[in-house]
């Protein structure tokens, strides 16, 4: 994830592995910390974080006691990247009883939104009906590749140069594609003022999919994107007290394991 959380690509690593192209990203500049959040989330805060390729293998043991009840874990990026430490990420929130689900990271001008969908599916973004698997997330935010060249998402703007119409159109087909698959309608993590620039403020998903909303800024959760009225996860913090970002879900534990049921 992102800007606000700003990723930036300081070095584009790419090393063909049975005709595929692997996409190293690096991490920097991230915003302080703030607490952990109560206002405009459950009264006792369910709380949770996420992580990704850039956590490595992940220490749960000492995890767990800090408390978390749920975990999100990149599987995916484009058509062309697999974390290659989901499955000990993926595992390791499992064995220590972790509401968890995967995530995908979205490069629009890569290749086709239900393209990018089948990718997730296949690799750790499925979904059962166990009371603990999320339902996969769609991280569709900033270009974080608009300084670099060479491939189709690499100088152009924070949309991917992409109009609002037709970004649309591709978030359509990757949620229509994920519940076409799985039967659940995929989370959308997102900010509200990417949002506003790349969708146009669109309210067509807000009906069906859950939101994920990234804000680092303030201890309340602030405006949303059009169409939703409540938020289902907050990303509140990407410097503790969890490894990777931590986040709050925005009810109580038993409204988690509803969701994970479907």
């Amino acid at each position: 994830m992102t800007l606000p959380r700003v990723l930036l690509v300081l070095g584009l690593a790419a090393a063909l592995v049975g005709g595929s192209v692997l996409v190293v990203e690096r991490l920097v500049s991230r915003p302080t910390v703030s607490p952990v959040p109560t206002a405009s989330v459950a009264r006792t805060p369910v709380r949770g974080l996420d992580v990704s390729n850039w956590q490595g293998n992940v220490k749960w043991t000492d995890v767990k006691k800090q408390g978390p009840a749920f975990a999100y874990i990149k599987a995916t990026l484009g058509t062309d990247f697999r974390s290659p430490y989901f499955s000990q990420q993926y595992k390791g929130a499992t064995a220590i009883g972790l509401v968890r689900g995967a995530y995908h990271f979205a490069l629009p001008l890569r290749s086709g939104g239900a393209r990018q969908a089948d990718f997730f599916v296949a690799h750790g973004g499925g979904w059962s009906r166990d009371g603990r698997t999320l339902p996969g997330a769609l991280d569709i935010e900033f270009n974080p590749y608009s300084a670099r060249s060479g491939r189709p998402e690499y100088r152009k703007n924070q949309c991917y140069s992409m109009t609002p119409a037709a970004m649309r159109g591709w978030i359509r087909a990757f949620l229509a594609r994920y519940h076409q698959r799985t039967g659940r309608h995929a989370v959308i993590y997102t900010t509200t003022s990417w949002w506003k620039a790349c969708t146009g403020n669109d309210r067509e998903f807000a009906a069906t999919s859950p939101l994920w909303i990234a804000r680092y800024q303030s201890s309340v959760v602030g405006p949303l994107p059009a169409g939703w009225t409540r938020h289902t996860f907050w990303q509140h913090s990407s410097t503790g007290p969890f490894p990777g970002d931590s986040n709050v879900f925005n009810g109580t534990a038993a409204d988690l394991r509803k969701l994970a049921l479907g």
